[in-house]
């Protein structure tokens, strides 16, 4: 039997809904990502996303992306409660989970902060409707009224959200500027200080309230604290992360910034992303987590 008219057949409708997932994959993605700092979840958050979208018949949603942004965005708010149970019990210093990322996005000075691993821990302390409307907003520019929709809330409601996310995350977030030059030349000083362990190179470079985490999730060793200040974290990355292995040291671009990713014996040990800010090195995140690693071995695509 023929479809009534005006209305697409099933499988017409089946291919336009995947040619519409397609087009928008990268970008739930990465808000689906800036709301849980998980890939693996976010991915997940995906899926479920899909078999939303393809109970839907595309040609009756007027506004398909702001539709798909909205069941992303739902998705991510129920694994963000899920996520919070389980980092209570998790072992060590909790760090998001790293993406190797492609070099045009450090080009979107916006986009490459909103999903730094500075960032990323910043907005880790916001509550889970907070931090949506938050990344919905200051990251992607969604109206109030559409970021309502998403998150449930009125827009007057979401108004105060913002306003209370923004001067939360402005209080807590790196400061200082560095153009791509200082970046680059600080991420090399930082990686031959590594690689030579001399501690004056090191101290050269870290600014004096450098900060140091690393991310072992009770699996590979990592420290259980930050370990904060130029001096202790020198003799840290001088001795301690990889005394005695066979390791290499190779400059990419982590969460849209300076990393080091880091080989013993020929395998992936882990990621150093590296903040730097006025030229001086402020912040060394080491995920040594294996179940994190997953995204180190191919460039993930972030788009806003």
């Amino acid at each position: 039997m023929a479809e009534p008219p005006g209305r697409a057949a099933p499988a017409e409708s089946a291919d336009t809904a995947t040619e519409v997932f397609v087009a928008h994959r990268n970008l739930l993605f990465t808000v689906a990502y800036e709301m849980l700092g998980s890939a693996a979840d976010a991915e997940d958050v995906l899926q479920e996303t899909w078999l939303r979208w393809a109970a839907v018949d595309p040609a009756t949603v007027r506004e398909q992306r702001a539709y798909l942004v909205r069941i992303v965005t739902r998705q991510a708010l129920d694994r963000m409660r899920a996520l919070g149970r389980r980092k209570e019990s998790y072992v060590g210093p909790w760090l998001p989970e790293p993406l190797l990322t492609t070099p045009d996005v450090a080009e979107d000075v916006e986009l490459a902060d909103s999903i730094s691993m500075a960032m990323l821990l910043v907005m880790e302390t916001l509550a889970p409707v907070e931090r949506a409307v938050f990344v919905l907003r200051e990251v992607f520019d969604l109206g109030y009224e559409e970021i309502a929709e998403a998150v449930g809330r009125s827009p007057a409601a979401v108004r105060q959200l913002a306003y209370r996310a923004r001067a939360h995350v402005a209080a807590r977030r790196p400061r200082g500027t560095v153009s791509a030059d200082q970046t680059r030349a600080a991420l090399q000083a930082f990686q031959r200080a590594v690689e030579t362990g001399e501690l004056q190179n090191l101290l050269d470079v870290l600014a004096p309230d450098v900060v140091a985490l690393s991310d072992g999730g009770g699996v590979r060793h990592a420290l259980l604290r930050p370990v904060v200040g130029a001096d202790k974290v020198a003799r840290l990355l001088a001795g301690g992360w990889w005394r005695g292995a066979r390791r290499s040291v190779e400059p990419v671009q982590i969460n849209g910034g300076p990393g080091l990713l880091v080989r013993v014996d020929g395998e992936v040990d882990g990621v150093v992303a590296v903040r730097v800010e006025n030229g001086y090195v402020t912040g060394a995140y080491h995920v040594r987590n294996p179940e994190k690693l997953s995204r180190v071995g191919r460039e993930t695509a972030v788009v806003r």
